[in-house]
């Protein structure tokens, strides 16, 4: 039986060191956001990053402004992190 993750933290590398990790329920909430990511427009356009779990709290950042990504699935309790 395989274990099913609690939810994904998503690391996003942005131009000038900077590092903001936020998380999503579920792998297709990711993969929705990302092909926004990937299919923004790169002149002054922005794209919403949900900070939390909680509905209306976002980073907004230019897709040009984005070096690199990591998702990590966490399969551990809230607690535990």
């Amino acid at each position: 039986m395989t274990r099913q993750p609690r939810r994904y933290a998503v690391s996003l590398h942005l131009v000038g060191g900077q590092t903001e990790q936020v998380h999503f329920s579920t792998l297709d909430q990711f993969q929705q956001w990302y092909q926004g990511l990937v299919n923004a427009p790169s002149q002054g356009g922005f794209i919403n990053v949900p900070l939390s779990e909680l509905d209306g709290e976002y980073l907004v950042v230019r897709p040009d402004a984005v070096t690199g990504l990591r998702v990590e699935p966490q399969f551990a309790s809230l607690d535990d992190t």
